[in-house]
């Protein structure tokens, strides 16, 4: 097997092969290159110990050198080389407390945590593959090196790992693996909000973000997203609803595109059904004012998560109006526009769309044609220029002011009249009309 490497790679490996050391790429952009895919990062791992790197590259980092890891630089790309180790054990369930070096390969493979990521490769002796990494590429199978046991039990997130791999991949959990995870799912309450941040948005944002049953199905969600687990529990009796709410939610995770922000607001845009849910005397359940307590619980969640501020802010105005539905004329959509703010749209038209796609099919087409009327009246009022917001209003505090009236909460009251005036005729949107209407010549 032949894979062509990256010219600053074959430099790196190049150069400690020279001086006498192994060297080769290793890991996660080996798999990706067998698999046809672009690798996003190259590795190096070697015999050569931290300070010989270091002696051999004039421009270096000690990235993590007390675990053998020296970030090589060349023009400014930075590629990390590792030495050969064997790690001592893991006492926070993500470091091991020691590691030692050594001079082979083998056993730095060994302790890595799936067999897809246990390869390695150089030109001058090809793939490296103890583990039958291949084979398990072929298989589409998740496995891990060695015991599942011990590889999870040395790093907890690689639970979460193995599932956002599959999810990736569209690999299936190998048996032992699978049980595996079963059975130390609640070591992941050790891990940081940030580690299991990075991995969620992975999976979510990947081919195949219904490994989220998988989630539901290892004992994971009970343990990390306890929220999830409750959505999975809550029935949707309404003849609207064919799934239960969990179900729906994967369901509409897989009718939207592949953004972080999309995912995020599918994940969560129902997230407060559970505790809203009635049932009336009929058996036709409600959710009454899910929309907005749901904005609520998902800024809590991301917070929890360490989600920025701005992704928080965008999450939780799609969800609290994802189900805001104006009648489409000129004047509702411009309200809504404005009661909405211009920044959730067309992203509000995807979530409308995919949560309909997750709902009952005999409604489905009635109104994603709803959803096709409402972003054509949006996008004739884009065209057209129209005010939405006091940001297009043509008249603004300093013309008030030169009219004669003086800064303060009046001022403030005038303009918001005069938006009112706008949303209901676009046509008096002119500084001559608006300031005849409030201030007449007489």
């Amino acid at each position: 097997m032949i894979i062509t490497l990256p010219e600053k790679v074959k430099t790196i490996i190049n150069n400690l092969e020279r001086c006498g050391f192994e060297a080769f790429a290793v890991g996660g952009c080996i798999r990706d290159s067998i698999l046809g895919r672009d690798p996003q990062d190259w590795d190096i791992t070697t015999s050569a110990r931290p300070d010989q790197v270091k002696a051999l590259f004039e421009r270096t980092i000690d990235t993590g050198i007390q675990h053998g890891t020296v970030t090589v630089l060349l023009e400014r790309e930075g590629f990390e080389v590792t030495t050969y180790r064997i790690d001592g054990a893991y006492e926070d369930a993500r470091h091991p407390s020691q590691v030692t070096f050594t001079g082979n390969l083998r056993e730095d493979l060994r302790r890595r945590d799936f067999t897809i990521n246990a390869m390695a490769y150089n030109e001058r002796q090809g793939l490296v593959d103890v583990f039958d990494g291949v084979g398990d590429l072929q298989r589409g199978v998740i496995r891990c090196v060695g015991s599942a046991g011990e590889r999870f039990r040395e790093d907890a997130l690689r639970l979460l790992r193995a599932v956002r791999f599959s999810a990736q991949l569209g690999f299936t959990l190998e048996t032992e693996t699978r049980e595996a995870i079963v059975r130390l799912a609640p070591s992941l309450s050790k891990i940081s909000a940030e580690r299991i941040q990075v991995e969620l948005v992975k999976l979510l944002t990947s081919p195949h973000p219904e490994e989220i049953f998988t989630l539901k199905d290892t004992g994971i969600a009970r343990v990390l997203f306890p929220w999830l687990e409750a959505m999975f529990e809550t029935p949707q009796k309404n003849p609207h609803h064919c799934y239960n709410v969990g179900e729906h939610t994967v369901h509409a995770l897989m009718e939207v595109p592949a953004d972080r922000v999309l995912r995020l607001t599918m994940l969560l845009h129902d997230v407060a059904k559970p505790c809203l849910r009635t049932t009336d005397e009929t058996g036709e359940d409600h959710f009454k004012g899910h929309p907005a307590e749901g904005a609520s619980m998902a800024r809590k969640i991301l917070r929890k998560l360490k989600f920025d501020n701005d992704t928080i802010d965008r999450v939780c105005s799609l969800i609290l109006w994802h189900d805001d539905n104006p009648a489409v004329t000129p004047r509702n959509i411009r309200r809504a526009m404005n009661r909405v703010g211009l920044r959730q749209y067309p992203e509000l038209f995807a979530v409308k769309r995919a949560d309909a796609r997750a709902k009952a099919p005999r409604f489905l087409q009635e109104f994603l044609d709803y959803v096709d009327a409402y972003q054509r009246q949006y996008q004739e009022i884009l065209d057209e220029g129209q005010c939405i917001s006091l940001k297009e209003l043509a008249v603004g505090g300093a013309d008030l002011i030169a009219a004669g009236m003086k800064p303060g909460k009046e001022l403030g009251a005038v303009l918001s009249q005069m938006l009112e005036l706008v949303l209901e005729h676009p046509e008096c949107n002119t500084k001559e009309i608006l300031l005849e209407k409030w201030f007449p010549r007489g």
